[in-house]
């Protein structure tokens, strides 16, 4: 008997291993099929969000951009862990929203945008006051750039009672901010491509579409604020060929990083106009149904044009009324 037994024991344990068998041989289909269907629907999310990745870019660039050579790096990364943190709390916070208040989102991505948009035109006035003053910020930029070291900035610095080490918090902490506005307008694109999907799918391309972009955007980044390096490397070389492209790429890098401070402060008023846009209906169904059908050229740059002067505008009613409501607080507080 004791012999039967054990043998029906091992009968069911082997009955049982088949049985674990086939299911995780079925499990690992369905994992496989999944990861194929996340990896398709993130393809597409990148696709839908490509446009607002290089405005990203230009932004972030242009946001790094000023503080000294050997600190670069480290700002690009105080930056990066700043994004994935920004992610971290967005991607569930989509999720949640989604799920429970999707009318919430739209009103969200206008307030993101419209602060943007204020940014932008305080940039802009900081710029012409700048100028004003006898001080040409972008010529500045250059010289530090090719001297190594951003004079410019740690002169602005000072003067606001800053050392270098509390400017570099200020320039990643409004890298962060900003980053927080770009990241929530790519998850929500990304979110509007598997709305339809179980919640596993869409936690899922929106972890790879975080992940994807912080390293692609932040990546990019590091290589072009340390282009100078790679230009003085070259030029130490023996090979003439070398030589002459490294001091091609140190000569360029200073219109590359005014460049990038043209187009990140266009990106501001571009991004957050179409965040506004998409939310006031009425210019939105104008372009749609008048400016859309035209096609070609017309109906890619007028949008640019409309969400360029929306931003602009509704920043400049913001500084305004910001200022209105400081001079009221001093007034106040001369009382």
């Amino acid at each position: 008997m004791a012999g039967a037994g054990l043998l029906m024991l091992l009968d069911d344990i082997a009955a049982v291993l088949d049985d674990v068998a086939l299911m995780s041989k079925v499990a690992a289909r369905k994992s496989a099929a999944m990861a194929d269907d996340v990896a398709g629907m993130t393809k597409v999310a990148m696709q839908k969000t490509a446009g607002v990745l290089g405005d990203d870019l230009a932004l972030n660039a242009e946001q790094v951009t000023g503080v000294r050579t050997h600190r670069e790096l480290p700002v690009v990364w105080g930056v990066a862990k700043g994004s994935l943190l920004n992610k971290v709390i967005l991607v569930p916070a989509f999720l949640l929203i989604s799920a429970f208040m999707p009318w919430l989102i739209t009103p969200l991505l206008m307030v993101g945008g419209a602060f943007l948009c204020f940014e932008g035109v305080e940039k802009i006035l900081h710029t012409l006051h700048q100028r004003r003053n006898g001080h040409d910020p972008v010529q500045e930029a250059q010289e530090a750039q090719a001297q190594g070291v951003a004079q410019s900035s740690l002169r602005e610095a000072k003067q606001r009672g800053m050392d270098a080490a509390d400017y570099e918090q200020q320039k990643i902490q409004g890298a962060i901010r900003t980053d927080f506005i770009l990241s929530a307008e790519i998850l929500a694109i990304a979110l509007s491509t598997v709305a339809n999907e179980p919640l596993v799918k869409q936690f899922s391309v929106l972890v790879a579409v975080s992940l994807a972009i912080t390293v692609f955007v932040y990546g990019l980044v590091a290589c072009i604020v340390r282009m100078d390096d790679v230009g003085n490397a070259w030029m130490s070389r023996d090979r003439a060929s070398l030589q002459a492209l490294g001091r091609g790429l140190i000569a360029f890098t200073p219109w590359l990083m005014k460049g990038l401070s043209i187009v990140g402060t266009a990106a501001m008023f571009l991004v957050g106009g179409s965040l506004l846009v998409h939310g006031l209906r009425p210019i939105q169904a104008w372009l749609d149904a008048s400016i859309a059908p035209l096609g070609g050229a017309v109906a890619l740059l007028v949008p640019l044009l409309v969400h360029v002067g929306v931003g602009a505008f509704i920043g400049g009613v913001i500084v305004v009324l910001v200022q209105a409501v400081q001079r009221l607080r001093g007034t106040a507080d001369t009382h």
